[in-house]
């Protein structure tokens, strides 16, 4: 598969609003604020920055610039209807950008839509609820095997039809049942979630809103805050997440831009996989073995001078990636994508996968 490098940045803005055209007394009718969070991502010509690695601070500054009149201002005065669809399309117009791939807007934290090349509108819930459970087939020993338990975080993506407002509201109504089943249970008591893997809750929720949600494209599982599944109905993606800590000078920069100084970020790396269920298993790659497979490249991360690395033309992410996945590729044969963030939302993907567009982050 081709390897694409997208580039990503991310900005927020605080303002107030009120949604004309909805039925009466709906919430949002009324006079009402968010701190909305952007995120975008790009596949930006090899020249569109000042120097390489400078790539996604200029994004940021873009992404900044254009919501800037967004910010503590009544969305009203911009946009008729300010819808969270609406407000994302206005932002990719002003954006002008080559190659923009995805918006991300969220209005709160468990709550957005998203907007992608083709302009396709899709909306998203996430959803959280605490339950127990064990895994019967793994080996002896293997922690997973003793009865535990997680706050689970469920995100349902769906495609918006003409009243995305709504659209996110029938995403609640449907899942309100499966809440109700889930919460405050042992996920192996119930039919269908006999062996509750990440991989097997994904598919079970699929096949339990489907029917009633034909819109319904992803389905995220996050088992803990740093490993999860996605699922749209053939194939499951899972990630596994490290966060390390990490010095660097960008050698290209020019000598007197202050990233060619020694300085220092605290990155968030998520490593994505694609594989086949494994029946017996009921997950596609142990979380865990992941996790071990990587620690060798991660102890020449973390805690490091990443510009000292022998391999990478430089210490911006996009060359790390591109360092990081032959060494990986041996190691972790199904992995299809690496997620490195130098600052929240801020740095690049490096994707070789079969989808077009990217499943969800």
């Amino acid at each position: 598969m081709n390897e694409r490098i997208y580039t990503s940045a991310a900005a927020s803005f605080e303002a107030a609003r009120h949604i004309p055209g909805l039925p009466e007394g709906h919430r949002a009718g009324r006079l009402h604020g968010h701190g909305f969070q952007v995120r975008v991502r790009a596949l930006l010509p090899p020249d569109w920055a000042p120097f390489p690695g400078a790539e996604s601070d200029a994004l940021s500054e873009r992404l900044r610039a254009v919501a800037a009149p967004l910010d503590y201002a009544l969305l009203n005065e911009h946009l008729p209807v300010p819808t969270d669809a609406e407000l994302a399309h206005w932002l990719w117009a002003r954006l002008e950008l080559p190659g923009l791939e995805r918006i991300s807007l969220g209005s709160a934290p468990g709550q957005g839509v998203t907007l992608d090349a083709h302009h396709r509108v899709g909306c998203w819930r996430r959803f959280r609820f605490e339950a127990a459970h064990q895994l019967p087939n793994v080996p002896a020993g293997h922690p997973c095997g003793r009865m535990h338990g997680h706050g689970f975080e469920v995100i349902l993506h769906a495609g918006a039809g003409a009243e995305p407002e709504l659209d996110g509201e029938r995403l609640e109504s449907a899942w309100a049942p499966l809440q109700a089943e889930l919460h405050h249970a042992c996920l192996n008591t119930l039919p269908g979630l006999e062996n509750p893997t990440s991989e097997r809750l994904a598919a079970w929720i699929w096949q339990r809103l489907h029917g009633t949600l034909p819109t319904l494209s992803w389905v995220t599982v996050y088992e803990t805050a740093s490993a999860g599944c996605h699922y749209q109905g053939t194939q499951y993606r899972i990630w596994k997440e490290r966060l390390f800590d990490s010095a660097l000078s960008l050698r290209r920069a020019p000598a007197d831009d202050s990233r060619h100084r020694l300085h220092g970020h605290s990155y968030r790396i998520r490593l994505h996989l694609r594989a086949p269920l494994d029946a017996v298993m009921g997950w596609t790659v142990d979380y865990g073995e992941v996790k071990a497979r990587f620690e060798p490249v991660y102890r020449e991360l973390d805690h490091q001078r990443l510009d000292a690395l022998a391999g990478p033309d430089d210490a911006d992410p996009a060359s790390l990636l591109r360092w990081m996945r032959p060494v990986l590729a041996g190691r972790l044969p199904a992995l299809e994508r690496i997620d490195l963030e130098q600052t929240p939302g801020c740095g690049a993907v490096l994707y070789w996968g079969a989808a077009d567009p990217l499943p969800p982050d």
